[in-house]
């Protein structure tokens, strides 16, 4: 009895290693502003993500109040609160991390990153599956709100502040409130591609346009009114 406990607690031992080691892996990968790897220790994100592994294991074996007990410590310490029954992948990436909300039913794919304030969340009308999975190279900028059991695709970029209500395909950039999907690419984002602050801006677009089509109609109008005020009336068209 003894040995197979102490073979528990080894096995369990090596498997927070292993986690630990990855996460370092991950964030000197992805974090232009880490210098070294002892730095990546003081991340919050590391330590949630850590956590949630062995929160994920004991909910797994039913052992709930725990799971949620280690859960609920680690969002008092780190602002970042991930549901010990959420399913994630590896290479989880939480950039600051500060105010990040993962469900509990939220499905997360490998080398996923979110950034502060990120909400995988549900609209409290569901049951059972009531939030978003997210696919592989997914990356969630800061303060986008993903609300309800859908999927986002594959290689998808959401934008700062954005909220997505309804699926989104493989290789799309989402934007604005509620979300829109202002490009579908075929190009895949690869994990260390974290340019969140160069995403198409539609409501500019369609501002631009409206400028541009005024500009035109007072020009037409100014030339007409020229034409009228000099009598040639029958040179309209």
């Amino acid at each position: 009895m003894r040995g197979s406990f102490e073979w528990f607690v080894r096995e369990r031992s090596m498997k927070i290693l292993w986690y630990l080691l990855e996460e370092v892996r991950v964030i000197r990968e992805r974090d232009p502003a880490i210098k070294s790897k002892y730095e990546a220790l003081l991340y919050p994100g590391l330590r949630a993500v850590v956590c949630y592994r062995i929160a994920h294991g004991l909910y797994k074996r039913k052992h709930y109040f725990l799971a949620r007990w280690i859960s609920q410590r680690v969002a008092v310490r780190t602002g970042i609160e991930i549901h010990p029954g959420a399913k994630i992948g590896r290479g989880l990436f939480i950039d600051h991390g500060s105010g990040v909300v993962i469900g509990e039913t939220a499905i997360i794919g490998n080398n996923v990153t979110l950034y502060q304030g990120v909400t995988l969340g549900g609209t409290g009308k569901e049951k059972g599956k009531r939030h978003p999975t997210l696919k592989d190279n997914v990356m969630v900028s800061a303060g986008a709100k993903i609300l309800g059991s859908f999927t986002v695709g594959e290689g998808s970029k959401i934008g700062a502040g954005s909220v997505v209500l309804k699926a989104v395909p493989a290789n799309s950039t989402v934007v604005g409130v509620p979300g829109r999907i202002v490009k579908i690419g075929e190009k895949k984002i690869h994990r260390n591609e974290l340019d969140h602050g160069n995403l198409p801006d539609p409501v500019f677009n369609d501002i631009k346009e409206l400028r541009d089509e005024n500009v035109f109609l007072r020009e037409r109008v100014e030339k007409l009114e020229g034409i009228v005020s000099k009598g040639n009336s029958n040179e309209i068209k």
